[in-house]
């Protein structure tokens, strides 16, 4: 085992010694004890506006929360293969903002205006900001879920993912807004890649189906270069 100090070659023979005198005088070879300067004191963590706290989400008023999805039909044969998926995210989009009021807390004020930008057909069009549909299962029941996004200003989205209920209703388990660098989807598991403030950083949330909750949870959230 290394030595703890080592200001020579003799130093091996007798390491207490060695050890003793090299707190004593100090070391000339550049393995030896050295002064860092000032690394600067300790703080303890101070916290801020300790004394005001938000105020409690109203029921529905959750975006990780589920929501049936209004006005649409009951999904034949449970299949999200041959559901208009903009139909889809038109209600949901629709629904959303008349619950939150426009507040922006369930979904982008501007989305609908941005929905406004789509044909009857089928891709809704050149300028439709609405991204092609993704089926993939990530609840592991065997059924694909419906994965999309609705493109809001250039950079920022409003990533939807929808499932099929037993009873075949469409329920939206997904609202994550953000700058979706990257959306990965593997083993039931849905990544979300965003920058940061670092340049050279970015954040991935990853979500995975909570089946008591019923919609995908946030599992874990790490940083990558």
């Amino acid at each position: 085992m290394r030595p703890l100090f080592r200001c020579g070659p003799r130093t091996m023979a007798v390491p207490v010694l060695a050890a003793v005198l090299a707190a004593a005088a100090g070391c000339a070879d550049v393995e030896g004890l050295r002064d860092d300067g000032d690394l600067g004191t300790v703080h303890a963590p101070q916290t801020l506006w300790k004394d005001i706290h938000p105020d409690p989400a109203a029921p529905g008023q959750e975006p990780g929360t589920a929501a049936v999805v209004p006005r649409l039909p009951k999904v034949p044969g449970l299949s999200m293969r041959g559901v208009d998926a903009l139909a889809v995210v038109r209600a949901d989009i629709k629904s959303a903002t008349a619950q939150d009021g426009g507040t922006g807390r369930l979904v982008d004020p501007r989305a609908v205006q941005r929905l406004a930008l789509c044909t009857q057909t089928v891709d809704g069009g050149p300028d439709c900001p609405v991204r092609p549909p993704v089926l993939r299962d990530v609840t592991g029941n065997g059924r694909e879920e419906l994965i999309t996004a609705v493109d809001i200003d250039g950079r920022l989205s409003e990533l939807r993912v929808y499932t099929v209920r037993d009873d075949g209703r469409i329920v939206r388990i997904l609202a994550r807004r953000g700058v979706l660098e990257g959306v990965e989807v593997a083993a039931e598991h849905l990544a979300v890649r965003e920058p940061t403030s670092n340049p050279a950083m970015f954040s991935i949330s990853d979500y995975v189906w909570d089946p008591a909750a019923g919609i995908m949870n946030l599992s874990q959230l790490t940083l990558d270069e």
